[in-house]
């Protein structure tokens, strides 16, 4: 199992797509423990690829592909995941999107990578989300954390709209909710209402431990 494991970590940090889904297969297919095969294989190997990133001795693109590893393997384990009683272990439920007008997804899907690597429960809603989505799914899904995304100048104004929108909503109180993308600071955070900035993946899921743990 070990060997196994170490495989499994080692698509994933190598960003390995085809090998993590075959190996995500097998899990499956042997009836392996699931979550001792995400914990202790993909999970370990997208964190590792955090790290050697926060060091500098992996660049985005490393990163990027390690994060699409991990998230087509977690497409396939996510049917006997659903299975399991035991997905009930997370750290909090996080809703997360990249805001409307949006289209850019990779550093929202890394930061989902990692939250879900990291024992969250993560709703990823996509890219060019409505205002009204990210209340709905608020009110629907109960979230402990809303995430949300903007790279653009001319879209970042939207996360301000939502925390408005939650606030009239009376939905406020209920949810944490943190921002991130190129053009925003703690600054921004600060000035539209949010509990928390994150500059990158790494920081986000420091950022929601401080938040929810």
């Amino acid at each position: 199992m070990q060997n196994f494991l170490a495989q499994c970590e080692e698509a994933v940090l190598k960003g390995e797509k085809a090998r993590a889904v075959d190996l995500a297969a097998s899990a499956l297919d042997k009836g392996y423990d699931l979550l001792e095969v995400i914990e202790g294989g993909f999970s370990k190997g997208i964190r590792k690829a955090g790290e050697l990133w926060e060091k500098g001795e992996y660049f985005l693109p490393e990163l990027a592909f390690s994060a699409e590893a991990m998230k087509d393997a977690m497409e396939v384990l996510q049917p006997g995941l659903l299975e399991s009683s035991e997905q009930s272990r997370t750290k909090g439920k996080v809703v997360i999107g990249t805001i409307q007008g949006d289209i850019h997804d990779i550093g929202k899907t890394l930061v989902a990578t990692m939250l879900a690597a990291n024992g969250y429960n993560v709703i990823d809603l996509g890219a060019d989300v409505a205002y009204s989505r990210f209340i709905e799914e608020v009110k629907n899904q109960k979230p402990e954390l809303l995430c949300m995304s903007a790279l653009l100048t001319t879209t970042m104004a939207g996360q301000g709209h939502v925390i408005s929108q939650l606030e009239e909503g009376g939905l406020r109180s209920q949810v944490k909710v943190m921002v991130g993308g190129a053009p925003t600071t703690a600054a921004w955070a600060e000035e539209i209402g949010a509990d928390g900035y994150a500059e990158n993946a790494v920081e986000a899921v420091q950022k929601a431990n401080s938040l929810l743990i």
